[in-house]
């Protein structure tokens, strides 16, 4: 039993395109929710509500499986050619994506010209994740799946080495494994995505991409599906309840039930600890299990922002940045508040903010915005796959 190999693919891009919606509310509330310009952590125990909590917690799912799906579209796309060939692809593709991070990502995060405030977020990650992976498609799967497993598994042993200040030794540590920024005289260099997690969830991810073969057999891979899905899922209740590895932060009794049950789901991204990883890519492995016999008008929804990636999440943060001045003026401020410099944001943004009711009308509205310019760049795309640069967008 071999369903097409059509329908295997689009069951990996629909679930992409679920987690790109789902990641445009969290960067909608990061730009209109009234508590995202007071430095507060819409995680934090003492000051966070059940539907924010919710409204986070629910993002957590998309960088994970962003960073997995890639790596499992450069098994995919190197399935039918020699190794030099996709070594070439995954190199040079990593390398635009750091590019792109910088100095795309960077303007459209901030709108600021100089820029004086640098980002390396999860393009950074993917990119330099990329280059790495490289290199590894030359060694034996088996070396590549236990590379894999110990920079997820292990990286938390790491936890305890904290470097301080801005020589060589800390800034290379700042871009492993210690988010942290470098604050000059007139710049600040913001590291928010440390690669060393994210390297081994790419080799894990490409290697994900053997279930997709055209030749692999369909009831083996849901069976696998769902061995994943559930053993990562007990996996984590299991370390989490012990309560003594697997992330940065250990979960405590509080004061009220709803405050315990956030304190024990309330686990660490930056970087993404095990039980992190163990809760986001679990029920990504049970959603893919549930997709692939599953086809409707919303499917084909979520499939066109899956098939444009890269492009969605830059037109996505431009449109929201964009959308975030007009709320800003709206609110009776000014627009140069939603500029953003090495000096951090504005103060007068400290009255600013919407609630989350605004949050999620804005995220639907952007959504529905969105898919028409979607939707045309992913026929483009399918029209012109002799177009080389295509593969780089």
């Amino acid at each position: 039993m071999k369903p097409i190999t059509k329908n295997r693919i689009e069951s990996i891009d629909i679930l992409r395109g679920v987690i790109m919606v789902i990641m445009a509310l969290d960067h909608v509330r990061d730009y209109f929710h009234f508590s995202s310009f007071l430095a507060a952590d819409p995680s934090a125990i003492e000051t966070t509500t059940p539907l924010l909590f919710f409204t986070r917690f629910i993002t957590h799912y998309c960088a994970p499986i962003f960073v997995f799906l890639a790596g499992t579209s450069a098994f995919l796309f190197g399935s039918n050619k020699e190794k030099p060939v996709l070594f070439k692809f995954l190199f040079t593709r990593g390398l635009w994506l750091i590019f792109l991070e910088i100095f795309v990502n960077t303007f459209i995060w901030t709108f600021n010209i100089n820029y004086s405030f640098l980002i390396f977020q999860v393009i950074w990650a993917i990119g330099f994740s990329m280059i790495c992976l490289s290199f590894l498609i030359f060694l034996p799967k088996k070396v590549i799946f236990i590379l894999g497993i110990v920079l997820i598994a292990g990286h938390n042993a790491l936890d305890g080495i904290l470097m301080q200040g801005q020589g060589v030794q800390s800034i290379i540590w700042y871009f492993l494994h210690q988010k942290n920024a470098l604050v000059y005289d007139s710049s600040t260099i913001f590291i928010g995505y440390p690669v060393i997690p994210w390297i081994g969830l790419m080799a894990l991810g490409y290697l994900f991409g053997t279930f997709y073969q055209k030749d692999f057999d369909t009831i083996i891979r849901h069976k696998w599906l769902l061995r994943l899905g559930l053993g990562s899922i007990t996996l984590f209740f299991m370390l989490r309840g012990i309560n003594i590895y697997g992330d940065l932060v250990p979960w405590t009794m509080q004061d009220t039930t709803s405050k315990t049950v956030f304190s024990f789901f309330s686990v660490t991204k930056y970087p993404p600890s095990l039980l992190y990883l163990c809760i986001t890519l679990g029920p990504a492995m049970l959603f893919l299990y549930a997709l692939e016999t599953t086809k409707n008008k919303l499917t084909n929804f979520f499939l066109v922002f899956g098939r444009v990636p890269l492009f969605y999440y830059f037109l996505h943060v431009l449109v929201i940045h964009s959308f975030a001045i007009i709320g800003i003026l709206i609110f009776g401020g000014k627009w140069q508040d939603m500029i953003f410099t090495a000096d951090g944001p504005s103060q007068n943004l400290l009255a600013y903010g919407y609630s989350l009711a605004v949050v999620y009308l804005v995220w639907i509205g952007v959504v529905l915005f969105l898919y028409p310019f979607c939707k045309k760049y992913m026929k483009y795309k399918a029209n012109n796959k002799d177009k080389w640069w295509l593969s780089y967008l």
